[in-house]
Order: C-alpha cells, then sequence, then structure tokens
C-alpha cells in the first residue's frame, strides 16, 4: 500500500523520450519548472513526483530507500526513463531507484550536488533546513540573496511552505549513519551516471573527495561559480550533461 501519491508533469506522454525528476530536501516538484521546459523542448515527456514529506505528503517513516520504495508506482509495467536527474537529496533517492530499472533500457542519471557523506556535518545540515522551514523567507528575500528569476523564487518559497520540520528531523534521525557514497560503487551496465558538483565556494555540499575513483560510467564534473541549486542556477548545464553522451551514439 503506497500513500497517496502527487507529481507534476510537462510535455506529451506520446513524446519520444522521458525524464524522471527528483527534488531535493524541502522542495517539490514544481522547482523542475525551468529544466522542464527546456527538455520539453528538446522531446521529452517530463514526470516529478513529490517525495513523501513534501508538498504536504505526509510520514512517518523518511529513510531514503522508503522515499525511494514510495516511487516504485512510477516504474510499474517496466515503465523506463531516458533520463533521471535527483537534486540534493533527490541523488541518494536517484541512486536507490537503479535497482527498479528495466535492464534493457539504457538510461542517463544525472545527479545535482548530492549530499553523498556528510556525517560530520550533519547537525550543521539540519538547522540549515530547520532555519528555513520555521523561518520562511519571502520572495524579495531569496531575490536579495541568490539573484534567481522570479519565478523560481516562488517555486522556492513554496517547496519550503509545504515542508515542516517534523520531515527535516526524520529525514536526519532515520537516516543515520549519512553515508551513500557506496551507493555509486557497483554502477549497473545499462546506466550511466553524472555528477554535476556545485562549486565548494559557492554553498556545495557535494564533496568530490567522496566520490569513488576509476568507477565505470561515472563522470564527474565540478561547475564553477555555481551553488548548490544547480537546477535555478544554470539548467543549461544540466541539458548538456545530457546531451552529449546521447550525441555519441
Amino acid at each position: 500500500m503506497y500513500a497517496s501519491i502527487s507529481a507534476s508533469q510537462w510535455g506529451s506522454p506520446t513524446a519520444p523520450k522521458k525524464a524522471l525528476l527528483i527534488h531535493g530536501l524541502t522542495e517539490w516538484s514544481g522547482a523542475w519548472e525551468g529544466l522542464a521546459q527546456l527538455l520539453v523542448a528538446e522531446g521529452f515527456f517530463v514526470v516529478a513526483p513529490n517525495l513523501l514529506g513534501h508538498a504536504w505528503r505526509r510520514s512517518t517513516d523518511y529513510r531514503v530507500s522508503t522515499l525511494a520504495e514510495d516511487l516504485r508506482p512510477y516504474f510499474i509495467q517496466d515503465t523506463s526513463y531516458d533520463v533521471i536527474v535527483g537534486h540534493s537529496l533527490g541523488g541518494p533517492v536517484t541512486l536507490s531507484l537503479l535497482q527498479f530499472l528495466p535492464k534493457t533500457k539504457q538510461t542517463a542519471v544525472i545527479l545535482l550536488d548530492p549530499p553523498l557523506e556528510i556525517e560530520g556535518a550533519r547537525e550543521m545540515h539540519k538547522g540549515w533546513f530547520l532555519n528555513e522551514v520555521m523561518n520562511i523567507r519571502s520572495t524579495e528575500e531569496i531575490d536579495d540573496d541568490r539573484g534567481w528569476s522570479q519565478r523560481d523564487c516562488v517555486l522556492r518559497v513554496l517547496g519550503v511552505s509545504m515542508c515542516d520540520r517534523t520531515t527535516v528531523e526524520g529525514i536526519f534521525s532515520h537516516n543515520a549513519p549519512w553515508s551513500f557514497s557506496g551507493l555509486l560503487r557497483n554502477i549497473p551496465p545499462h546506466v550511466k551516471i553524472t555528477v554535476l558538483a556545485s562549486d565548494p565556494e559557492a554553498g556545495a555540499v557535494c564533496d568530490t573527495e567522496h566520490i569513488p575513483c576509476d568507477v565505470e560510467r561515472l563522470n564527474v564534473r565540478v561547475l564553477p561559480g555555481i551553488g548548490h541549486c544547480i537546477h535555478y542556477e544554470n539548467p543549461d548545464a544540466i541539458v548538456d550533461s545530457i546531451q552529449l553522451p546521447r550525441a555519441k551514439l
């Protein structure tokens, strides 16, 4: 039995390509609007689920494995995707979804600044997110701080407004120790993974030293000057990461 699910979608279900977008902590499916529109222009049908604890979805179990299991309905009847993108918390969730992918379909996976190992900074990260949901900023304050578009500032405020401290506390307490880099060590042969890491000087949470070396079908790229929310700040870099490997086929 699955809790009631909700999602946003863009484009036509009959489009030749499909993309699945997994948002991060205190975000929601609508946060992908900018990237989704770019993907639709490239011929994709785009689906973005709301994770448990987000967009008013409630839960008592916030383990990453449970968040992934909740998304199993998106893979029924061997439903496949050309591209899966996971941002922040959505990165470990995406890696946990690899087991559901049909083995007959090549899939490109893009991880946006995923927090793979944060055990030493767990309380600091938890404090950041608790402050976000307990002291929700206005769109004007976010614009002044980040310089994002008005649309993205509004979407960010909506995401935070539809989350609460119970979700934040559950995410951090139910995933102890916070260690997900091992999920990158055994990438299935039908999957290629690209990690887009933010600039450490711009608020990155993905430490590239935690990414395993010499792993087949795993590429890593650091985006200079780009902060944690890559989908707001540089969605074109995400599209480029999808297109480049496909152009070689």
